[in-house]
């Protein structure tokens, strides 16, 4: 009895996964650094680390969660380095945004980036997890190489800082979402 190699997946599916997978990758990784050119290279950066271990991929349905995964490990590791906290040399000064609203010039809609860009890195990474890409405590801490209970009390201390942020008229959930409808509202008239 002959043994039958198996093979890997074929260039054709990695092409399929990069259009289907692509919509959501970046989705997640501009909620993650907050620039949509960043967003971009972010995901390049996750599809080329997918695809240098696609020979090795054995079940192309779980080849998303590893872009996924590359994704995060990629965002944590720009997280880290000094030049992604906003330190990047330009001719001339920007002015400051100290009177920025993050409800936006309407005031019932909310700027998403701008509320998230003032939470820590850690609890943006896992509100976009939890609440945007509705991945469970235990997925999220996968992700970022934690504890579930790093992931809870990250969380709660984001939820926290985003009541802080937001005031009255936002609806924020009490903990970490227990099931796959879990939203963030505003208490605005919606016309």
């Amino acid at each position: 009895m002959a043994l039958r190699a198996s093979r890997g997946p074929t260039d054709e599916e990695f092409a399929e996964l990069v259009h289907v997978a692509w919509p959501g990758l970046y989705r997640t990784a501009l909620l993650l650094v907050r620039d949509h050119a960043l967003a971009e290279d972010l995901v390049q950066t996750a599809l080329a680390r997918t695809y240098s271990r696609w020979s090795g991929i054995r079940d192309v349905g779980a080849a998303r969660a590893y872009a996924r995964r590359a994704l995060v490990t990629t965002a944590t590791s720009w997280f880290r380095r000094r030049s992604f906290h906003g330190e990047r040399p330009t001719a001339e000064l920007p002015e400051p945004d100290t009177d920025r609203d993050p409800r936006g010039p309407t005031g019932d809609r909310i700027d998403l980036l701008a509320v998230l860009a003032q939470l820590a890195p850690r609890q943006r990474a896992v509100v976009v997890l939890r609440y945007y890409d509705d991945l469970s405590v235990e997925e999220t801490a996968d992700l970022l190489g934690v504890t579930t209970g790093t992931v809870k009390s990250q969380t709660s201390a984001a939820l926290d800082n985003l009541r802080r942020l937001l005031g009255d008229g936002v609806d924020l959930p009490d903990e970490t979402p227990t099931s796959t409808t879990t939203t963030i509202t505003t208490g605005g008239h919606h016309g």
